[in-house]
């Protein structure tokens, strides 16, 4: 059924592309090649263009016009509303449900939309070359879910994965701690057996979709005298409503503002065996089993972040007057934008590769440190010279490069911070 539904949804998208053609903004060109016609993005008018990158085909580009639409139609016209709410609206979700943009590479055999993670790409892409950072989208589909299809009972698909995929539950995944962020081995959150039940206890916090959240995946210790931590680490699916689970207040951040994010609190939460997600004491594996396309999946939306970044600065630096000429005119601003693009190129053709290696499998822990670390970092130093450029209305928070600095900065902090990937990548080296 989820196969006839992507078909659907591609049919349709072919015919919204023409119509989207009239209205797309003027950075953008949504004009479908033939892959054996495909530029690199460099080549391309826009970096943002729709037909470009080898890794992506027709069927790709047929999707992206219709994603894009949805952006410009469904957020863009609300996110300045949710930024000041500090969350979007369920109303979203169930659009996004409806249009097919949640739970694209789970398979369709487990009620999800039954394509792969390119196509999830192309939908956080979407969202970053519209400077719409609210939506959790990626967490719910593309590190949430994955634990439920990959590690879950039948029971535990069938129950969560279509209304996951309808937008009508939104989930998130609970690691940190207020003394445990990138170390998973410091947690303290425990679960302690009770006759065929487990009584979680602990607190959790900087939890994306937390606030809004239908479920969680907790990360609990369930047996504290193993020889390591690791080794006594379990993952359980608790559920809104559940009682002794309590949300916290959103917690106010310097970027990210319209996606929701809170502290969660567990104070001795009875949860049934069924709760329990894969086997007992092997949580810790299954992490670090997921950890390589959560980290791919942070570089995917900075590249795409440093894309819209540079095409928002080109059109400005062309329209900006001083000293009687715009401020592309001058040499300095020239050769500042040449610095960026090819920044912006090199870290593009690294993620590219990373997501084609991803596609087939065959994408390791170190490369995808390795992509994660560079992409965040380029993200913020890009952020740095577009507000720069923008001069002292980059420093304006109604001017969207603004958005993009603060929100830039978190990118190289969560997934495990960039300090950490420094440390998987040179294990590798020296090893």
């Amino acid at each position: 059924m989820a196969h006839h539904f992507r078909n659907r949804l591609l049919s349709s998208a072919a015919q919204v592309s023409k119509a989207f053609q009239l209205q797309a903004p003027r950075r953008f060109s949504t004009q479908l090649c033939l892959r054996s016609e495909r530029k690199a993005g460099a080549q391309a008018d826009s970096m943002m263009d729709i037909g470009c990158r080898e890794i992506f085909n027709s069927d790709h580009d047929i999707f992206r016009a219709s994603v894009r639409k949805f952006v410009q139609d469904e957020v863009v016209p609300y996110h300045d509303e949710w930024e000041n709410g500090g969350q979007v609206s369920r109303e979203l979700w169930l659009k996004a449900g409806e249009s097919g943009l949640l739970g694209i590479a789970t398979p369709e055999e487990h009620g999800g939309i039954g394509g792969d993670f390119k196509d999830s790409a192309i939908v956080m892409e979407e969202l970053m070359y519209a400077n719409c950072s609210g939506p959790g989208f990626a967490l719910h589909s593309d590190i949430v879910m994955p634990y439920i299809s990959h590690y879950g009972t039948k029971d535990q698909i069938d129950k969560f994965i279509p209304d996951m995929v309808a937008g009508k539950k939104i989930g998130a995944i609970a690691m940190s701690e207020p003394g445990a962020g990138s170390d998973l081995q410091g947690v303290m959150t425990n679960a302690r057996r009770d006759g065929d039940d487990w009584i979680l206890n602990g607190s959790k916090t900087f939890i994306t979709n937390g606030f809004m959240s239908d479920l969680v995946i907790v990360v609990a210790v369930t047996k504290p005298d193993a020889k390591s931590r690791a080794h006594g680490i379990s993952l359980f699916i608790v559920e809104d409503g559940m009682k002794g689970f309590h949300k916290g207040k959103k917690l106010k951040k310097m970027g990210l503002k319209a996606q929701d994010t809170a502290e969660l609190f567990f104070e001795d939460v009875r949860l049934p065996s069924t709760a329990l997600l894969g086997k007992e004491n092997q949580g810790f594996y299954k992490l670090m089993q997921e950890l390589p396309q959560e980290r791919l999946l942070i570089a995917v939306i900075s590249t795409a972040s440093c894309e819209w970044q540079f095409e928002i600065t080109r059109d400005y630096v062309k329209q900006r007057k001083a000293f009687g000429k715009t401020l592309s005119h001058l040499q300095t601003i020239q050769h500042k934008l040449a610095e960026i693009k090819t920044q912006v190129s090199v870290t593009r053709a690294f993620t590219d590769q990373c997501l084609e290696l991803h596609h087939h499998g065959k994408l390791d822990s170190a490369m995808a440190s390795m992509v994660k670390y560079w992409a965040s970092e380029q993200q913020n130093k890009m952020a740095y010279d577009c507000v720069q450029m923008h001069g002292g209305w980059g420093y304006m928070s109604e001017y969207p490069i603004s958005k993009a600095y603060v929100d830039a900065r978190v990118q190289s902090i969560y997934g495990g911070a960039n300090e950490i990937m420094k440390e998987l990548i040179a294990r590798t080296i020296v090893a």
